[in-house]
């Protein structure tokens, strides 16, 4: 018996995820002779949650792993491309293709959106927040909103995204990093005393771990910021406000008094941290007032799902389509310097860049070759690089 409403690998693999009227559909199939049916598959987004201009992939190491050994052909942007819900000339772009049986794979439809939908909204969330934020740096602080079953994928989406550091141990594992955080109010209220957790939380910490003290639990943030500055002096690193919403002041307002006060007694070397409700929007607002880092949780975990979908192409070589969709296997081809994209038919020929005139390249990579993994997946790092050297070229509105 499980103890938690979870899913298993096992269970994800062997298609037990999947929505019933896929297996119906399976059935059906086979009883009429029709398993065997050869299709083309391409998953496209759609329009892209609030209007949004761009998105990242991601998900695609997972539905490499979903569909290993599964006999199809599949190909895909790289994980950690920039997308669009249309590409240059307003044509819906797809993101990965599957070739193969339609018998074979139905049942993969349900987990592979799963997969990418949630995942790379999350990943879109943490770029755009990560834009905002520049060089400063931003932790992901949202596993405690969701499913504690999703924050390996939760973190690992939000470093993706270019996020520097995440608070989860699965999370961290996940994205190939160390996980990093500060202290909780709970430290503080179990001790009573502001100044004895901050001095027993620097007493026990290994030197490595920054002394970060959360200074907004009893008493006023700059209050509390000049004694946690007198009480651990040169090794205090910084200082984090978590105001609450619930106290109605101004964030911005209250930085500004922080940095103030602590630089006019000399503690110009502490940096101000700051979490709690944040946003992309927020974000940018807090760094002009001063803040040099962020901590982002509901925002970037809670993220709307991309809505992608998956719809047939091509039967046994013959074009067709749902209406509101286009037919026939299609390719996108991208000016790696602009960004632009554009969707044309599979055989037609390389496109040059319609803004700078410069060389194309493909987009949907071979993924999947009968059923065998064939692309490099890249460390979450190298992603996260990727990722980040795009996002000097895309704008956030």
């Amino acid at each position: 018996m499980r103890r938690f409403h979870t899913a298993s690998d096992e269970e994800i693999k062997r298609g037990e995820t999947t929505d019933i009227y896929f297996v119906r559909t399976k059935q059906v199939l086979e009883a009429k002779g029709l398993s065997k049916t050869h299709v083309v598959a391409e998953i496209t987004p759609g329009e892209l949650p609030g209007g949004l201009p761009w998105g990242i992939i991601c998900g695609i190491e997972e539905v490499a792993k979903l569909f290993e050994d599964v006999p199809v052909n599949i190909y895909a942007f790289p994980e950690g491309s920039v997308f669009y819900y249309k590409d240059y000339y307003g044509v819906r772009e797809p993101v990965l293709r599957i070739e193969g049986l339609y018998g074979e794979f139905c049942i993969y439809e349900t987990p592979l959106l799963g997969m990418l939908c949630q995942a790379s909204g999350i990943a879109t969330r943490a770029a755009r927040v990560k834009k905002a934020a520049g060089d400063k740096p931003v932790i992901s602080f949202g596993i405690r909103r969701m499913h504690p079953a999703l924050s390996p994928m939760i973190d690992r989406a939000a470093y993706i995204g270019g996020f520097d550091g995440v608070s989860s141990l699965t999370g961290a594992k996940a994205a190939g990093v160390k996980p990093v955080g500060t202290m909780p109010h709970a430290l503080i209220i179990v001790f009573g005393d502001q100044v004895k957790a901050w001095k027993a939380f620097d007493e026990v910490m290994p030197e490595d771990v920054p002394r970060i003290a959360l200074v907004d639990t009893y008493y006023d943030e700059k209050t509390e910021a000049l004694m946690a500055a007198e009480t651990l002096k040169d090794k205090l690193f910084g200082v984090r406000l978590d105001t609450p919403g619930s106290r109605k002041g101004d964030f911005a307002e209250i930085l500004r008094e922080v940095r103030w006060e602590l630089d006019i007694r000399g503690y110009k070397n502490v940096k101000i941290f700051v979490s709690g409700g944040l946003n992309e929007e927020k974000v940018r607002i807090l760094s002009e007032a001063g803040a040099d880092a962020f901590g982002v949780g509901t925002y970037v975990s809670n993220a709307p799902t991309i809505d992608f979908a998956m719809d047939i192409v091509e039967i046994d070589g013959k074009i067709c389509a749902k209406r509101g969709k286009l037919g026939g296997k299609k390719e996108v081809w991208r000016c790696p310097e602009c960004l632009i994209d554009m969707v044309l038919p599979y055989n037609s020929a390389q496109p040059k860049c319609p803004k700078c005139g410069g060389k194309t390249e493909r987009m949907l990579k071979p993924l999947i070759e009968n059923g065998k993994i064939v692309a490099e997946l890249p460390k979450p790092k190298e992603i996260r690089s990727y990722v980040l050297k795009q996002l000097e070229k895309v704008e956030l509105v």
